[in-house]
């Protein structure tokens, strides 16, 4: 998927540019100077986000973890996994991959974390088509007049994918087909893992109430991100309704996730900021200034859990890598000759 990511980045750069290029660069620059360092509210405030996911995750998790892994291990690896997908070309799945990892130093089954990982892509799916779907009305209601078939035809064309996938997980042998990728993923062998990821993820599906309170924190979660686009056009002296900014993050958010290939969304997001911001009076400099806002966030959110997952990175293959001398050294003692 690599090469798939770098494409889809260097299309998205390019939309950013043309973008950019067809924006008045003065104004933009003017509003941006209206900003103040009340913009960096946004970091902290990220906090809900990270804490709805956390809180859901654990919910999944809490079969296979008697006491491994506590809610701040969880929330740290929460904000690892977005830091992750946001700022490295993983086409959004390395932060998964990066999850499964830093659950296991805690003693969780590789299997049984993927699982509830797998469950919680369904359910982010599903809570990122109901808030397209959330901002589809918004955007109906305030501008009634406006030519809006295609976005209805996306969302009406797109409904029966969540549907499907859970299906497809619930009651399909799904991964038997995916052995050699599940050999890698995991460390177990293909047939093994198949058997036991299927096992595991049919336990996660069937609990229904964890499900439903697991999509309400999500759907929070996604729905908390509107307050960024809030407060930064109060800041950018353009304030909006707090149903236009729902309309804005609910619609961009469902773009990035259709584009999820590219990563972090690169120009996706952008593009929908000022498609949709156009709809209800928001000019594309006023958009651009939004993303950059959200992009800035992204940022100084991410680099802290990246460095310190590298620093425990660090620390955990040195132990290794004495631990595993160590064991050489005393096989080598044993099996020295006597004299």
């Amino acid at each position: 998927m690599k090469p798939a990511a770098y494409i889809g980045g260097l299309l998205g750069l390019s939309l950013i540019i043309v973008l950019v290029l067809h924006a008045d660069v003065p104004v933009l620059v003017r509003v941006w100077h209206m900003a103040s360092a009340a913009v960096l509210w946004v970091v902290p405030y990220r906090i809900v986000y990270f804490a709805c996911y956390a809180l859901g995750w654990r919910a999944l998790l809490r079969p296979f973890n008697p006491r491994k892994a506590g809610v701040g291990y969880i929330l740290w690896v929460t904000t690892v996994r977005e830091g992750v997908d946001r700022l490295l070309p993983v086409a959004n799945v390395g932060g998964s991959v990066v999850g499964v990892r830093l659950l296991r130093w805690r003693g969780l089954s590789a299997v049984a974390t993927t699982a509830t990982i797998i469950t919680e892509v369904v359910l982010t799916l599903t809570a990122v088509y109901l808030l397209g779907a959330l901002g589809t009305v918004v955007l109906l209601s305030l501008s009634p007049g406006g030519n809006h078939h295609a976005l209805i035809t996306v969302l009406l064309v797109s409904l029966p994918i969540p549907v499907v996938f859970f299906l497809l997980l619930r009651y399909g042998r799904v991964f038997p087909r995916l052995e050699r990728f599940l050999s890698r993923l995991v460390g177990l062998s293909g047939a093994d893992a198949a058997a036991m990821l299927d096992a595991d993820l049919k336990n996660c599906l069937r609990r229904v109430p964890t499900l439903v309170g697991v999509a309400a924190l999500e759907f929070v979660a996604l729905l908390s991100a509107a307050f960024e686009i809030w407060w930064g056009l109060r800041l950018f002296d353009h304030p909006v309704s707090a149903p236009a900014s729902i309309m804005l993050e609910g619609l961009s958010q469902a773009a990035r996730h259709l584009a999820f290939i590219i990563p972090g969304g690169l120009g996706v997001q952008e593009g929908a900021l000022v498609l949709f911001g156009h709809a209800i009076g928001i000019s594309t400099e006023l958009s651009l200034a939004i993303s950059a806002v959200k992009r800035m966030r992204e940022i100084l959110c991410a680099l802290p859990p990246l460095a310190s997952w590298q620093w425990l990175e660090g620390r955990h293959l040195r132990r290794s890598g004495t631990l595993g001398s160590h064991a050489r050294t005393t096989r080598g003692r044993n099996h020295a000759p006597r004299t």
